[in-house]
C-alpha cells in the first residue's frame, strides 16, 4: 500500500494508525496532517483506507484490512472511522476476528483530532492503550 508512511527501523515498535473514511481524499488528507503534525523522528506507521476500490464514495472491508495488514508492526492497530458505516464496517470485521490483525481497536474518537492525536501519541512510542486514550481525549477539545 503506497501511502502506508514508516519513516525509519525504529517504526517496527510503534502502534499502526488506518484512517478510515467514506471519501479517499479525506483518509489521505487526514493522514498527510497527521503525519505532519507528529514532528521530526520516527513516524507511526499511517494508512488512509478511504472510499471504494473503484474510487466512489464508500467504504471497503478490503481498503480497510489491507490498510491494517500494512501498518501492523505488532504493537497493535488502531483504528478511526469518519461515520456510522464505516463504523460497521470495521466491527464486522472485528467481528470476523481473522480479518484483522489480532490486536486490532477501532478508536471512538473525532476523525481529525483525534486521528492527529492517535498519530501524535504513536509516534512518541506510545503503546495501544495510551494511542486509544490520546485519540478519545479529543472529544473534550474546545475550540472557543
Amino acid at each position: 500500500m503506497s501511502d502506508v508512511t514508516d519513516t525509519t527501523d525504529s517504526a517496527d515498535t510503534l502502534v499502526g494508525i488506518v484512517l478510515v473514511s467514506h471519501s479517499a481524499a479525506v483518509a489521505s488528507s487526514v493522514a498527510e496532517l497527521a503525519k505532519g503534525l507528529a514532528g521530526g523522528g520516527p513516524t507511526a506507521p499511517v494508512a488512509p483506507a478511504g472510499g471504494t476500490p473503484d474510487g466512489g464514495l464508500g467504504t471497503s472491508s478490503e481498503l480497510v484490512s489491507a490498510a491494517a495488514a500494512a501498518v501492523d508492526r505488532g504493537a497493535g492497530v488502531a483504528i478511526l472511522a469518519d461515520l456510522g458505516s464505516a463504523v460497521l464496517t470495521v466491527r464486522a470485521l472485528l467481528a470476523e476476528g481473522d480479518e484483522l490483525p489480532a490486536d486490532t481497536r477501532l478508536i471512538d474518537a473525532p476523525f481529525v483530532e483525534g486521528g492527529v492525536a492517535a498519530v501524535v501519541t504513536a509516534s512518541a512510542g506510545a503503546d495501544l492503550a495510551a494511542v486509544e486514550a490520546a485519540a478519545t481525549e479529543a472529544y473534550s477539545y474546545r475550540k472557543e
